[in-house]
């Protein structure tokens, strides 16, 4: 029983196009959510990138993240006090009392 070489070769081809496919859909689901926490931080969602570059990228972006200054407007507290209400109409006149005639 001889094996073909070609038939091997096209195996081979598509266990490679499915493993790049593999690799091309996990990349994504990393650099997605990872370039929308750096724009929502205030930074280049570029940084996303980092995780592409070695397998420490992530773990870099992520120290960056958690000990940079944040670019946004923090929280207001919640210990501040409301709104002063919006001042009332004033009364309406009484008629005198008692009615004079």
């Amino acid at each position: 029983m001889q094996h073909d070489p070609t038939q091997a070769m096209h195996f081979i081809v598509i266990i490679l196009a499915f493993y790049a496919f593999i690799i091309l859909l996990g990349l994504t689901a990393v650099i997605i959510p990872s370039w929308f926490i750096c724009k929502k931080a205030g930074f280049s969602p570029w940084l996303a990138f980092l995780n592409l570059v070695f397998p420490v990228g992530g773990l870099i972006m992520l120290y960056v993240l958690a000990f940079a200054d944040w670019k946004v407007l923090p929280a207001l507290p919640a210990y501040w006090p409301p709104p002063p209400y919006p001042p009332q109409p004033p009364y309406p006149q009484q008629p005198p009392f008692p009615p004079q005639g």
